[in-house]
């Protein structure tokens, strides 16, 4: 095997060995295998274009186009030309997904579901990483700065895993970094014969002179590299912000799932609803009183998803206001409508921490303590300024709202705006979905009797299973396999729902809290884990936002979708019992700002998914936006301080200082160091063996320059050897000058991609690592020399042995 093709095999070995540290971050591992094969395809295209052979920046070019194609066609094929070529429409889906990939891992919790934008930016980060890694190690055969890309993946996945990465992944990121750098080193031997190493530093003669213009091996130099970018990996995640929600999130003193202890987790309904219905415990979050007449009506509601892209469900981002007295009448609701009001007392469980208060819908006056604020649209209370339900007691005075069948019925069209917005469907919805729809109202007369049609079809008539062991998903894809299937728990069956009457023109959406939940022996009701739960609202003009519920053996099933069922009616007896309130504020938050985690987002409520529990969102404190700045900052600096560096050194050198012979001899030296560091850059690797004269002539040689430009080398060897060698050296002017003839004529002998990896990634930039070295050297022989240490230490014994 050529050492060319074992540096493509180690640096393909050493992206995957990194991307392990991904593992802990999503369910399940199929799409590293997904990643390898895209990655093997990558890097075969390279090693391809390379035995051609290609020009460098030509072969980063065809494995980039290779590996947008291959993307493509793993991800966006439907709406790509002969499913590979991406035109317009596959970028925009690209685009959508990779928003989408955002928003869930600000979202999910670890292990997050693998929906198609989080495996986008997994898979695809992979990929574009182990190009730039084959870009490096092999195409500009520098192993050691390939590490940077290595050492970002797995920040990355360190920063984002609860409690950091494990040492498993840490030690295999390390090994494929090392096994690269030992690649690499049998390489350059094949070339040379022996490493270059040249004389020690600090060996005298030539050395001596020059302060140093050779250097030690680049496999030692490639170690020292390596160890210190594994020991920023190691500090890495502990400077990264830390958030208390989604994926981002630690598990804090609980788990989230219901174990004990600490609080529960708020995450996205699609893990947190198939989680806490699976557990063995069904812990309580809340208990209430109500002088509702029938609790099996009274859902709680958190808030409502009702924008659909086609990967997810989430909710509007819409602005906020103070929590009036008395919240407005409800959207469409008219006055022939039977309404009770009812009031309800609700304590929160410590353990029970979340954003958004749930509340009976339609709620009409909320009495709460703390700072909320209060969003119209969804008539949904949030938590301003870290407000949360922990522990929270509340009184709330709601609707009952009694429609009958006649009245939904005879519903008029609804307002145009509102059935634009709540009508969308997204364009990678497949047809069977809207096709199914047709199928199952036909026959109906009006938008009622479709959805009262779709309710059974998927309660009772369609043949489904409710299992919340299936795998859970909001988007089209999971919509139409539920479809197929037909097996799956309430967010399958409400969000399919209202995809379905969203194809029929009526107005849908979905909401989140948990059903009336069970009574207990004083009379109060306990909500627990178990009753997190989704359902459809469906909007009638007269009536309002509707609740439907598809789910079967869930919740009760609403009495205006029942024929010949009379409505109940809402008693208003005794109010709830006084030990379980707490005394309100005396006014709602008159505070303007809206909560830091929708000031985010422009000044509006967030779009955050809720579950059995929504995300807890403190804010983003001073601290963690400095540290956000300062790695913005270091992630744009260090790619290019090797070029800083340079560039400082080079006008340090060749910048006029001092008149003496002292200062002469000095400035003749830094002008060789400065022709020998530039012929470095460009791939002429300095050999301390070698005369000044002889150097000269090898730089001329190799470098390829001009009758000027070698004129020039070798009037500065002159001028070194007089430096070294004569009693009393001439001076010479001009030096500067030379030594940029000779770096332009390296320069224009040189390759595109030879002159800008010169000018990005100058080799002799590894000469910040050997001052850090030897600084750190003399500061401690210094320190072991200094006449008072000894002194220091003996008086510091006799203290000792005086006070024992």
């Amino acid at each position: 095997m050529s050492g060319r093709a074992r540096l493509a095999l180690c640096a393909y070995a050493a992206t995957l060995l990194a991307a392990g540290a991904l593992i802990p971050l999503v369910d399940g591992v199929g799409w590293l295998v997904q990643a390898a094969v895209l990655l093997g395809v990558q890097s075969g295209v390279g090693a391809l274009a390379r035995r051609v052979p290609l020009a460098r920046t030509l072969t980063i070019g065809v494995q980039t186009l290779v590996t947008v194609l291959l993307l493509t066609l793993v991800f966006v094929r439907d709406h790509a030309l002969f499913g590979v070529v991406p035109g317009p429409e596959a970028l925009m889906r690209l685009g959508e997904l990779l928003v989408a990939g955002g928003e869930d891992v600000g979202t999910y919790a670890i292990p997050a579901p693998m929906t198609d934008g989080i495996k986008l930016m997994v898979v695809g980060g992979v990929v574009l990483i182990g190009l730039a890694v084959d870009a490096l190690a092999v195409t500009f055969r520098s192993a050691a700065p390939a590490g940077l890309p290595l050492l970002a993946l797995y920040s990355v996945a360190a920063g984002l895993s609860d409690g950091g990465a494990s040492w498993l992944w840490f030690l295999l990121a390390a090994s494929g970094y090392l096994l690269l750098l030992l690649a690499e080193g049998r390489d350059r031997l094949s070339q040379w014969g022996r490493v270059f190493g040249g004389a020690a530093r600090n060996s005298g003669g030539l050395a001596d002179g020059l302060a140093g213009v050779g250097g030690s091996s680049p496999v030692r130099t490639g170690r020292r590299i390596g160890v210190l970018a594994l020991g920023i990996a190691l500090v890495a995640p502990l400077a990264l912000p830390a958030l208390d929600s989604g994926l981002l999130g630690g598990k804090g003193p609980g788990n989230g799932k219901g174990s004990g202890g600490g609080t529960i987790s708020a995450v996205n309904p699609l893990v947190s609803l198939q989680n806490n219905l699976n557990q063995p415990d069904n812990r309580e979050v809340m208990t209430y009183r109500s002088n509702i007449e029938n609790p099996q009506n009274l859902y709680l509601r958190i808030l409502a998803l009702d924008e659909f892209n086609g990967s997810e469900w989430r909710s509007s981002t819409r602005r906020l206001t103070d929590v009036p007295d008395r919240l407005p009448q409800p959207t469409g609701l008219g006055r022939d409508v039977s309404v009770t009001e009812v009031r309800t007392n609700i304590s929160a469980s410590r353990s029970y921490q979340q954003t958004y208060l749930p509340l009976p819908y339609p709620a009409s006056e909320v009495r709460v303590g703390g700072r909320w604020r209060y969003e119209p649209e969804g008539r949904t209370l949030v938590g301003d300024d870290g407000q949360t339900t922990r522990g929270a007691r509340y009184e709330v005075g709601s609707l009952v709202v009694e429609p009958t069948a006649a009245q939904l019925a005879a519903a008029g069209p609804p307002p145009a705006e509102l059935v634009r917005e709540y009508t969308q469907v997204p364009g990678s919805l497949p047809g069977v979905v809207a096709e199914t729809a047709e199928q199952v109202t036909e026959g109906a007369s009006n938008a009622y009797e479709q959805a009262v049609k779709l309710q059974d079809w998927f309660a009772s008539d369609g043949g489904f299973t409710y299992d919340t062991t299936v795998t859970s998903g909001t988007g089209s894809s999971a919509i139409a396999r539920f479809l197929r299937d037909r097996e799956g728990f309430c967010i399958h069956f409400s969000f399919s729902m209202a995809a379905m009457a969203r194809t029929l023109g009526i107005p849908a959406r979905v909401a989140v809290g948990f059903t009336p939940g069970t009574m207990k022996a004083d009379g109060a009701i306990s909500v627990g884990l178990r009753d997190a739960h989704a359902w459809p609202e469906l909007y009638f003009e007269g009536v309002g936002w509707t609740r439907f519920e598809p789910t079967p053996s869930r919740g009760s099933t609403p009495s205006w979708t029942r024929p010949e069922v009379p409505t109940d009616s809402a008693s208003d007896v005794a109010q709830p019992s006084a030990d379980t309130s707490a005394e309100p504020s005396a006014a709602p938050s008159a505070e303007d700002s809206c909560p830091p985690q929708l000031r985010q987002e422009g000044g509006c409520g967030p779009s955050q998914e809720p579950g059995a529990a929504l995300p807890t969102d403190r804010g983003t404190p001073a601290g963690t936006v400095l540290l956000v700045a300062l790695a913005a900052v270091l992630v744009l600096v260090l790619p290019l301080s090797p070029l800083l560096w340079r560039t400082r050194a080079r006008n340090r050198r060749l910048g006029s200082g001092g008149r003496t012979p002292a200062d002469a001899a000095a400035r003749t030296l830094a002008a060789w160091r400065e022709i020998s560091d530039e012929a470095w850059d460009h791939g002429i690797a300095p050999d301390e063996s070698l005369t000044p004269r002889k150097a000269a002539a090898r730089i001329v040689r190799l470098g390829r320059l001009d009758t000027a430009a070698a004129e020039a080398v070798h009037r500065i060897a002159g001028s070194v050897e007089q430096v070294l060698y004569a009693p009393e050296p001439r001076p010479v002017a001009g030096l500067a000058e030379d030594a940029l003839t000779v770096r332009a004529g390296l320069r224009a002998s040189a390759g595109r991609g030879a002159r800008l990896r010169a000018t990005l990634l100058p080799r002799s930039s590894v000469r910040v690592v050997w001052a850090v070295a030897e600084r750190r050297t003399a500061l401690a022989e210094q320190w072991a020399g200094r006449p008072g240490a000894g002194r220091w230490t003996a008086r510091l014994r006799r203290l000792t042995r005086q006070h024992g």
